[in-house]
């Protein structure tokens, strides 16, 4: 089999009409055994569809998608699977663990060359495709969840607007650790005080110095903030495809119409309807984390 990736610089591409690269990976036996970048040679859904095909791809996994791109692929008998965000190895990674599912076009007709379009879909159109696996080995500490702490005052400190790279472990207020660097054996390397980690991880490391420790303790407010009950929502299976095979307990991406991706989590189903709760995992809790600045650049 062979699986394309809208490629970006490492990640998945979100204007399908407008790749300019694809990283094709060829698999066996479920596994990557080797994979290539090639350029795309041109733009437009019908010559970019056209190309898979030559190449012999099976399966596109994209970000933004509108439909007369999925009907060209359909013809050029490509799999697609859209909606996908992030780094492109783990989003293969998660098609081949059947983690991937599809949001369909999720552009509308004035957007077929591949601009992610719509009204916003993650708080508004909670019945959009999805698409990825929760996969967050660094994401506990990131921001994408910290409870709309963008619109707080500016962080100051020397660090901020510079990149950091950290070690830190993170525990629970029980002393059970849910994420820890030092135990992948890879630094986090982020910008601080943009928004990439929540606000106390970000607040805690402003004015560190390189080689230096700290513990600190976050409440919710710091860090994913409490939980929304509005965040929790029940779709018909039928509107959200690939959804008949989701567990309870399971953990997704969903796919807004933008094609931005937000984890959910599947509370309840039934033979008709499936319950999925967008609030993060970690929302409510207090939280504990060991941080130490290993560079500054």
């Amino acid at each position: 089999m062979r699986i394309a990736v809208a490629y970006d610089n490492g990640n998945v591409f979100q204007h399908f009409g407008r790749t300019e690269f694809f990283k094709i990976y060829d698999v066996e036996n479920q596994k990557v055994v080797s994979s290539e970048v090639i350029g795309s040679n041109g733009i437009g859904h019908g010559a970019l569809a056209g190309l898979l095909a030559d190449q012999g791809v099976d399966v596109l996994i994209c970000g933004g998608i509108g439909g007369g791109a999925q009907a060209a692929l359909e013809e050029a008998g490509v799999t697609l699977c859209a909606g996908a965000q992030g780094d492109a190895d783990e989003a293969v990674a998660a098609y081949l663990k059947g983690e991937l599912v599809s949001s369909g076009a999720n552009c509308d007709h004035h957007h077929e060359e591949g601009h992610t379009c719509g009204h916003h879909g993650q708080e508004e159109e909670h019945s959009c495709g999805g698409c990825g696996h929760h996969d967050q080995e660094e994401g506990h500490a990131c921001g994408g969840g910290c409870g709309g702490c963008g619109s707080r005052p500016t962080l100051t400190g020397k660090n901020v607007g510079k990149t950091c790279r950290v070690h830190y472990r993170g525990t629970l207020n029980d002393g059970t650790q849910f994420d820890a660097s030092y135990d992948r054996g890879e630094p986090i390397e982020f910008v601080c005080g943009v928004g990439q980690m929540i606000r106390g991880f970000d607040a805690a490391v402003a004015d560190m110095e390189v080689g230096q420790t700290v513990d600190v303790h976050l409440m919710p407010e710091e860090a994913y903030g409490m939980p929304d009950p509005d965040a929790v929502f029940t779709v018909e299976i039928a509107q959200l495809p690939g959804s008949e095979d989701l567990q309870v307990n399971q953990q997704v991406f969903l796919a807004n119409q933008y094609g931005q991706p937000f984890p959910v989590k599947v509370t309840a189903k039934d033979d008709t309807t499936i319950t999925l709760d967008a609030n993060h995992e970690m929302a409510g809790k207090e939280l504990n984390f060991h941080i130490e600045l290993i560079e500054v650049k």
